[in-house]
């Protein structure tokens, strides 16, 4: 054991001293550049304030010094062992261009460079008249550069003035400035005014002036007047083309649905023009009725141009999902003056495509197997962009080993959806968005069979509405949504299992689920700069509340409603799933979720059916218990005579994770995480002791930890977690964390409580 340690000193002493030997492979007569330092001297600024400041001005030098890691340059390190290869290729080539980080010589710093790069900035920020200076520093072959910086008190803006002269341009400016940026009192800053020209612009973009740019905007500047005050003056350029002073209407609108990017012009007959309202469609294959482009376009003629409609008429034909190019053309008309005539140029993508897909997959219930998905799709079946999706699939899992080995799973089934790119209702409704609203009409049927055990055949069919108010949030409300599940090929050995835990019966009964349900999703974690990103859904789903209420049933006085011999579910489920997403660095962040559900069945059913209560464990669940297997409560489930180990499920669900995520190297990023949570029952079963909610639920958390890797291959992300329990909610209170049990070298321990997860995508 200590000849071990003394290993580990050596070599750590050994990569020490390589790490401080990065100046003895650099040019002879030059220095490392370590890295620079600016100090801000004013005694009118506050403390924070200038430490800020500091902070900004530091971003802005150039260059940067080699990167350091816990006091060491590890990439420096690589390229100066590496050495110079011979080959442009092979492991040293790879590890001093690829890996390694050629030195960051002084010799490169330009000092009056960065002068003049401060001073520029700190006088855009109104600090007028700044002095800076440049010293530096030599050391063992190491230089350093400091910067000292003395800006003069802050100038803060004492008027705004937006023009005055009576031309439509002028007075429309003026009309923009109930929402400047320039504040009055506020410190003088030339980004700020930057800002302030890009806002005018856009507000005249909505009114009709099409070729104006920021830059015809001039602000002038006194500082003249007042104590470390300014007057700005904001003013339209005297070169400002006439163009620019022009608000435009639309004249013509033309589409052309059958753009090919092959061919540099267009030829078509005086036959293929069609006339539809106000706009032409040239469309020489008959390809599309001509009210899915009245849909899509938000320009009409005579309309001011508006390039929020511009821009809203472009993404709608995008997310129709029929065209793989989009252009657009605005020309200015030589019919009418001071008009526009829009084209719109669509290129097609083939109308149908099959797509396979194949899998391999395993879970931390013990089974492997694949699965196969063939898609043929249909993009304009009826000449309306309607999608026409027809699936088969089909897959196994087997159980290799453990508690249910030979209990295999086999499924078949197929799947057949027709979406329509527009809301079909009795009355009439748009949607107002960039994006299309969507109307979507889907039956499934699929086959069950798990050997052994039983069989299911399960229908479903719905029919409901998706539509986005902007690309962060998004719903979906099914107005129809039927289920129902008929058992089959319920053997022997099951049914004795349902003598040994009653409440497997519910498993094969049958079932009829129908009734709305919506969801709605906010995200905005396509915002990759953010520090702080969130996403979150939430779910209603009624099953059979009207009917009941119709009815009276009442499963409580014996009033049980059937509908074809079959008992119809009613109950309320609401499930709410929050994200955060916290970027601590470059490549890395701090991602957590938690999950809270509740189910109440009334009215008609006493229980929830088994397929919409809520379950926890597996891969993307407490990846620290198998799939299905915990819960609910303190209840642990007991094996069956069959040897066969059911999976749990409730009523109400409560659900913590985060995970640290971090970069490795290349391809591979690590992670470590903590999941916990649990399932509960709303009422007591006699069969499941200790598995209702109580006022002691907290008591009664799971908790698991651990680490894994991810494989980002860009299309795919493949993912392997290994993780351990450290509170086992069914042991005997006071036993629960099982903290002091851990431990790796334990073969036992392993194979009791180390579970390896492997998915594609992250948990959340």
């Amino acid at each position: 054991m200590k000849t071990r340690y003394i290993k580990y000193f050596i070599g750590l002493s050994l990569f020490f001293a390589f790490g401080c030997s990065n100046t003895r492979y650099l040019p002879e007569g030059d220095l490392l550049y370590t890295g620079s330092s600016v100090t801000v001297k004013d005694s009118v600024i506050k403390k924070n304030d200038r430490k800020e400041l500091e902070k900004e001005l530091e971003a802005l030098l150039r260059p940067k010094p080699n990167k350091k890691i816990f006091g060491l340059r590890p990439k420096l390190l690589i390229y100066n062992l590496a050495g110079q290869p011979k080959k442009t290729k092979g492991i040293r080539h790879w590890l001093r261009t690829k890996v390694g980080e050629a030195p960051v010589l002084f010799s490169k710093v330009d000092l009056d460079y960065n002068v003049a790069v401060l001073r520029n900035f700190t006088e855009n920020r109104g600090y007028f008249k700044t002095r800076v200076s440049a010293d530096s520093t030599a050391k063992n072959k190491r230089a350093t550069a400091e910067y000292t910086v003395w800006p003069k008190r802050q100038y803060k803006i004492k008027s705004v003035q937006f023009p005055v002269d009576s031309t439509d341009l002028g007075k429309s400016i003026a009309r923009t400035s109930r929402r400047t940026l320039l504040k009055e009192g506020n410190p003088y800053d030339l980004e700020i005014i930057k800002l302030e020209r890009e806002r005018i612009d856009a507000r005249l973009k909505e009114k009709g002036y099409y070729y104006f740019n920021p830059d015809y905007i001039l602000a002038q500047v006194d500082s003249t007047k007042g104590n470390y005050e300014v007057n700005i003056k904001l003013k339209i350029k005297d070169e400002t083309p006439d163009k620019a002073t022009i608000a435009y209407k639309i004249n013509k609108i033309t589409v052309y649905p059958n753009f090919s990017l092959l061919k540099d012009s267009i030829t078509y007959k005086k036959e293929d023009m069609v006339q539809y309202k106000d706009f032409t469609i040239i469309d020489t294959a008959n390809t599309f009725k001509p009210r899915v482009f009245d849909r899509a376009l938000y320009f009409k003629k005579g309309d001011f141009y508006n390039r929020k409609n511009h821009n809203l008429s472009l993404n709608r034909f995008v997310n129709l999902g029929t065209f793989s190019f989009v252009k657009n053309e605005l020309k200015v008309s030589d019919s009418i003056k001071n008009t526009l005539d829009a084209y719109y140029y669509l290129t097609l993508l083939p109308k149908k495509f099959i797509r396979v897909e194949v899998l391999g997959k395993t879970n931390s219930a013990g089974f492997t197997g694949s699965e196969i998905n063939a898609n043929w799709n249909n993009r304009n079946v009826f000449r309306g962009a309607e999608l026409l999706t027809v699936s088969v699939f089909g897959g196994a899992d087997f159980q290799l080993s453990g508690e249910n080995k030979g209990q295999n799973i086999f499924k078949l089934g197929t799947e057949t959806s027709l979406t329509w790119p527009r809301f079909i209702t009795p009355f009439k409704m748009e949607g107002s968005s960039e994006f299309v609203p969507k109307t979507k009409a889907t039956v499934r049927y699929e086959y069950q069979n798990r050997t052994l055990l039983y069989a299911l055949n399960s229908f479903k069919t719905s029919f409901g509405y998706i539509w986005k108010d902007n690309i962060r949030k998004e719903h979906q409300l099914n107005i129809v949504d039927v289920t129902y599940v008929s058992p089959n090929n319920v053997t022997a050995e099951y049914q004795q299992d349902i003598l040994d835990d009653p409440s497997l019966g519910k498993v094969i009964e049958k079932q009829l689920i129908f009734g709305p349900t919506y969801s709605y999703t906010f995200t905005n974690t396509m915002l990759k700069r953010r520090k702080n990103n969130f996403y979150f859904n939430g779910e209603v789903d009624l099953a059979g509340n009207v009917t009941g209420l119709v009815t009276g049933a009442n499963i409580k006085q014996g009033d049980t409603i059937k509908i074809f011999d079959v008992p119809f579910s009613q109950y309320v489920k609401v499930k709410a799933d929050f994200r955060h997403y916290l970027k601590l660095g470059k490549e890395s962040e701090l991602a957590s979720r938690i999950i809270v559900g509740a189910g109440f069945a009334y009215g008609n059913s006493s229980t929830l059916p088994t397929t919409k209560q809520f379950v926890v464990g597996g891969t993307n669940s407490i990846r620290a218990f198998r799939a299905r297997s915990l819960g609910p409560g303190s209840y642990q489930a007991p094996l069956t005579s069959n040897s066969f180990l059911p999976e749990q499920s409730a009523d109400l669900k409560l659900e913590f994770n985060t995970e640290y995520r971090a970069k490795i190297y290349g391809l591979m990023k690590g992670a470590l995480f903590v999941d916990a949570g649990n399932i509960w029952l709303l009422n007591a079963d006699p069969d499941k002791a200790r598995a209702e909610i109580s006022k002691d639920f907290i008591k009664q958390i799971a908790v698991g930890a651990g680490a894994g890797l991810r494989f980002d291959f860009s299309f795919l992300i493949l993912r392997t977690d290994l993780a351990f329990p450290i509170r086992k909610p069914y042991l005997p209170e006071g036993q629960r964390w099982v903290l002091d049990d851990i431990d790796f070298g334990n073969g036992s321990w392993r194979k009791e409580n180390l579970i390896l997860n492997i998915a594609i995508g992250y948990p959340f």
